[in-house]
This record gives structure tokens, sequence and C-alpha cells, in this order.
């Protein structure tokens, strides 16, 4: 089970612990408040790993670690939930390092994390359940470097879900809708990113897009974010079902107004979507440089 430091991740590692599995937990940090905890409150079955997704030497350290304490009964089941995402902004505004490291962690990290697992998975006949996001399916504005790691995600799961399909194996793919969970919830991390981001623009893009434009894309958010569920309880089921059900959901969506919009992006034409995208979390306004007032200046020069 990956991202166990905070949010789904904890919370799953603590559920399946009370249930009598052995758990393996991975955590960026093993000094964490999460870690501590994960320790406090669980059996001596659970055992915490450190991990970072973006460092091949981690991931063998942790595979070799599962191999050594599995290799006889095999491993049932891997939960891919570790996720990341520290930019809010337009593809256009969000630096490529941005998207680098989202692929990195989202997909690259998760992706050699289950190749390592497979033999132990195919000799137990196990699961492989991946917390992926609505975001790789749908255009969410200003999400797109996080969106696009998860589109990845999304398929090369649906693809092992149907090439693994000979070898008894179930794959299931969790599309939360908006929890609170880790950082993404704390105003003051977001207000460092979007300082960090405002630095490193050109001069040439905020110009554009006016420093305002980025201020109010996170004033957005955050008040997007205070209404994001606490309660992580059917994020926790869903992936708890798709470890235990006979017949597993290819999918799961857990959380409010996933049907919704699934509905709209499904059968509706795009451009209603797209409206109801930027109704329902971040409607941006014109950047600078579209703007009347902006054309009236220009013209006065």
């Amino acid at each position: 089970l990956s991202g166990c430091d905070s949010g789904f991740g904890q919370a799953t590692a603590r559920h399946l612990d009370i249930m009598g599995f052995r758990v393996f937990a991975s955590v960026l940090d093993l000094q964490s408040p999460g870690a501590q905890e994960l320790r406090q409150s669980c059996s001596p079955r659970l055992t915490l790993l450190q991990m970072d997704l973006t460092k091949t030497e981690d991931i063998q350290r942790v595979l070799q670690h599962i191999q050594a304490h599995t290799n006889s009964t095999g491993l049932w089941g891997l939960v891919n939930n570790a996720g990341f995402n520290d930019t809010i902004a337009d593809a256009e505004l969000s630096p490529l390092a941005k998207f680098r490291t989202c692929m990195e962690v989202n997909f690259f990290g998760s992706l050699e994390l289950t190749k390592g697992l497979l033999p132990l998975l195919r000799s137990a006949g196990g699961r492989i359940v991946t917390v992926s996001s609505p975001a790789g399916d749908m255009p969410f504005p200003c999400l797109a470097a996080y969106g696009a790691s998860k589109a990845a995600l999304s398929l090369v799961m649906d693809t092992f879900r149907s090439e693994l399909q000979p070898w008894g194996i179930k794959v299931s793919l969790i599309l939360p809708g908006y929890y609170k969970t880790g950082t993404t919830c704390d105003p003051a991390f977001w207000n460092v990113q979007k300082q960090q981001l405002l630095a490193s623009l050109p001069q040439d893009l905020l110009q554009a897009y006016g420093e305002d434009y980025v201020e109010e894309i996170n004033q957005q958010f955050i008040q997007f974010m205070k209404v994001a569920v606490e309660d992580l309880s059917a994020v926790v089921n869903s992936i708890t079902e798709g470890l235990l059900a006979a017949n597993p959901a290819v999918r799961y969506y857990p959380g409010q107004g996933l049907g919704i919009m699934y509905f709209i992006h499904r059968y509706l034409p795009s451009f209603v979507r797209d409206l109801f995208l930027k109704g329902f979390f971040i409607n941006p306004k014109l950047p600078r440089a579209l703007r009347r007032e902006h054309h009236n200046d220009v013209k006065k020069a």
C-alpha cells in the first residue's frame, strides 16, 4: 500500500490492519506524524517501509523486503495510492518540470512498483487496486499536469486488467471525488506554490495572463477545497471491496457529484461539460491581454 503518510493510504492501512491483514505500508518519511500515528494505532502485523516513488533504489528496496516476506505465500493485493500534485494553473503557465514530476510519481513510480510485484501477485492470483482521478478522464481547468499523469495511470491499469485476466488477477480503479487529504486543503501550502509559480513565469507570459489571473485561480481553488469531504470511509470501503470482493468492479466512484459529472462527460456536447467543470471547480477570469480595459490602455499608448 503506497502513500500512507496521510489521507486515503493512512486510513486504508489502519482499516486493513483492523481487519486482520498483514499490511506493508509505504511512507515518504518514517518520522512523519502519519507514520507515527500508524505505529501507535496499528498492530505489530503492520510493516512501515520508507519509499519515494521517484527513486528506483527506494522501490527496489521495498520490493526486496516484500519478496523476502511473501515468497512462500505470494502477495494478495497491491494498492497504488501515492499521488502528487503541487500546481494549480493553466497548462501554458505550468512549468514542464511540474508535468514531469507528476508523471514520475503518479505514473512511472506506480508502474515500476506494480511491475516489480507482479510475480508475487501472479502466484497468489491477487488484486491490484489503483487510486486514479476523474481529472484523468476530463479536462479539469488548471489541473493539466496532474490530470495527464492520472490519465496515463488509468490507461496502463486498464491494460493490465485485460492482460492479467488469464492469470486470475483482478484490477480495479478508484476515482474519488473531492476529499480532504494531506496538503490539499492547506491554504498556506498553495500560497507558497502560487508565489513560486509567479516567480518562475517568463515576463511575456506574466504580461499576457496577469498576476491577478493566477491569484484568482488560487483563491477559487482554496475556496473549492473548503467543501472537500473529511470522511474518507467511502474511498477506504471502495479500496477494500476492490481487494476482497469476489467480483470487484472495474471502476469505483466514491464521492458526491461524480454521477452527474460522468453523465455530462459521456452524453452531452463537450462545451456543456467544459462549462460544468468551470462552474463546479475553477472558472478563471479572462487573461489580462484579452480584457477590454487592457485593449483600451494599449490604444491610448
